[in-house]
């Protein structure tokens, strides 16, 4: 039931910005915010790297797209965020196959300040993925309409 919720919107995502050209998805159309749907997926696959190769599996492994995944480059436009976003769920589902929902998960110091404890569980890092995803499927939605008018999934 996690893994379907967290699939369902993910799938969001990915219908939100399927249609739109490379002018579209660097739109920033809600005033005073630089927000976009690339930025948004670029976004999505540092939360994927986060909390499946580093908390869960313990890897230390970079940030793909330099932090929080934001910032656009002109070099790098949807189809080339789409497939590193879609190789980050791919590998978080290999990190986690088989575990335990009560597998520990172990998190930075700054984190760990954040949430209060220094583990959280695998249970815990799913309904936290559906929560960010949630969040960010509804900015989705905003930014896809603004752009051409589509609503919805």
């Amino acid at each position: 039931m996690l893994d379907a919720w967290l699939d369902f919107h993910r799938g969001t995502i990915a219908a939100k910005v399927a249609g739109l050209d490379d002018r579209q998805v660097r739109l920033a159309p809600v005033p005073r915010s630089e927000l976009t749907l690339l930025g948004l997926v670029q976004h999505l696959a540092e939360v994927e790297r986060q909390w499946y190769q580093r908390v869960f599996g313990g890897l230390d492994v970079p940030a793909p797209h330099g932090g929080t995944g934001f910032a656009l480059e002109a070099g790098r436009g949807m189809p080339e965020a789409l497939a590193g976003w879609r190789a980050e769920i791919e590998r978080g589902r290999e990190l986690t196959a088989g575990a335990p929902l009560d597998a520990p998960g172990r998190l930075d110091a700054q984190s760990a300040a954040a949430v209060g404890s220094e583990t959280v569980s695998l249970r815990w890092i799913l309904l936290h993925l559906i929560e960010e995803y949630a969040r960010h499927a509804g900015h989705a939605d905003l930014l896809r309409e603004s752009i051409d008018g589509v609503a919805g999934v």
